[in-house]
């Protein structure tokens, strides 16, 4: 399941108890700072099923403080099906290259997520560039080359591990968007098998 508490922020979650209603699920490990929620926030859950979305609204009741680190959501409507206008996140591992005009080289890094609007990806150092600079990024997806231009939205020191992370936002055309669309649901397929391979 993923978890939506910002307009620019799907994070991959997954439910580990339901008491009363309420539902316990894992606090995802890339909110930090001034990006975690706090308590009485509206976070929507959702999970993909065959050719749609189901979302469920919710508010959220607590954070643990204490390890398993868990949000504690309280459903505040039905599951409905829909399409958000934001786009769904999956993916990660291909190697990508990005270009700026402050770098002399491109900059090798690592997909951690990507998705119509948007991509995540972990970088060995911090580079010169600064949030709102212009990026492109090659990399390829399902064996096909994809390039996409677009803005530095967010650079950070990588929450686990060493390194950087940065988003790079991007409006991309029909064709690549499809492609990404083919990737991250062929990619929410085999998470969904895995999951359930586990569960036997």
């Amino acid at each position: 399941m993923y978890l939506v508490h910002a307009e620019d922020t799907n994070y991959r979650s997954r439910l580990e108890g339901v008491e009363n209603e309420v539902l316990s699920v894992a606090a995802p490990l890339e909110t930090t700072g001034t990006e975690v929620p706090r308590p009485g926030q509206e976070i929507e859950v959702f999970w993909a099923q065959p050719r749609t979305r189901i979302i469920l609204p919710c508010q959220l009741v607590e954070i643990t403080d204490s390890a398993p680190f868990q949000w504690r959501l309280l459903p505040t409507g039905e599951p409905q099906p829909g399409n958000r206008r934001e786009f769904v996140r999956g993916g990660g591992g291909p190697e990508v290259q990005l270009g700026a005009e402050l770098e002399e080289k491109l900059l090798d890094g690592r997909l951690l997520d990507i998705s119509e609007g948007g991509l995540r990806c972990r970088l060995s150092m911090k580079p010169r560039i600064k949030v709102g600079d212009p990026m492109s990024a090659w990399l390829q997806l399902n064996n096909v080359d994809v390039e996409v231009t677009g803005t530095v939205y967010r650079l950070r020191e990588a929450y686990l591990g060493s390194g950087w992370e940065m988003v790079v936002i991007f409006r991309a055309d029909e064709k690549t968007a499809q492609l990404i669309r083919q990737y991250v649901y062929a990619w929410e397929i085999a998470e969904r098998r895995r999951n359930s391979e586990d569960d036997l």
